[in-house]
């Protein structure tokens, strides 16, 4: 299992130690230092059953300077939005687990950990 954290993040340190307390065995990826290319976001994507809007912090200062809520969220804009993603790491939202069944997380509260350790 790996799971895509930005240290800062509480959500992300909450999951690692829920990870920690349960004995699991994980690698953690810094994905702002090691950016995820357009192809393993879209692998990613695929495990979550999301798009990528779906994991887009809109919030965040590139989100609005890019202008992504004016965006259209269909099968023509996806790759406008992964290349984003890929190129602006800190849109994408965290943490994600990729669970071992192939699966994965976006594991923002405990049950969706807990989630991904039971897969």
């Amino acid at each position: 299992m790996e799971i895509w954290i930005n240290p800062a993040c509480s959500k992300c340190r909450s999951a690692l130690t829920l990870l920690d307390a349960e004995g699991a065995e994980y690698t953690v990826r810094r994905y702002l230092e090691d950016v995820p290319t357009e192809d393993e976001i879209r692998a990613v994507l695929d495990r979550l059953g999301l798009e990528p809007w779906d994991i887009t912090r809109t919030q965040e200062a590139a989100a609005k300077e890019l202008g992504l809520k004016e965006w259209a969220k269909d099968a023509d804009s996806r790759d406008r939005w992964i290349a984003a993603l890929s190129a602006h790491p800190k849109l994408i939202q965290r943490p994600i687990i990729t669970a071992e069944d192939g699966t994965a997380v976006v594991a923002r509260s405990e049950e969706a950990v807990r989630d991904a350790l039971s897969r």
